[in-house]
């Protein structure tokens, strides 16, 4: 069963996170959807670890509490942009076309009331990269049957 933001224990909309300094801040006004952990060589790269954590969200739920003067971006391909801090280098979401269409799980203050669906390129994983738990694995992307 997928869980949706708000439903999780301790979860509450709207949900607030930020970067690790502070300079950005952002809340979520609607549940979260899809969240995922992508082992892909270049998501350890870009989220200095196993892999990224992150979810979707629904086109307009999402806004910057504040300027975000210190956001930037790296294009990262096919429309998709990375936003970070511009100061302390946290990852904080994914951007397509201008849109901020997910973010990542770390990133949210508390609980996100949303687990985990899918782990994708597994088959790429970094040698050290144990997963656990009983959450769906996929080679590569999740169009695997």
């Amino acid at each position: 069963m997928t869980t949706q933001a708000g439903e999780g224990p301790g979860a509450r909309l709207p949900l607030v996170g930020g970067c690790f300094c502070g300079a950005l801040r952002f809340e979520i006004r609607k549940p979260l959807v899809g969240a995922q952990s992508c082992h892909c060589s270049k998501c350890r790269k870009v989220f200095s670890g196993p892999g990224s954590a992150f979810a979707f969200l629904d086109e307009g739920s999402f806004g910057w509490l504040g300027e975000p003067g210190t956001l930037r971006r790296y294009a990262s391909g096919d429309g998709w942009e990375i936003g970070f801090c511009g100061t302390c280098g946290s990852t904080l979401c994914g951007i397509h076309r201008g849109i901020v269409r997910g973010v990542t799980l770390g990133s949210i203050d508390g609980d996100p009331g949303i687990q985990l669906d899918r782990h994708l390129f597994v088959g790429s994983k970094a040698p050290w990269d144990h997963i656990g738990g009983d959450v769906p694995q996929f080679d590569e992307g999740a169009d695997e049957s």
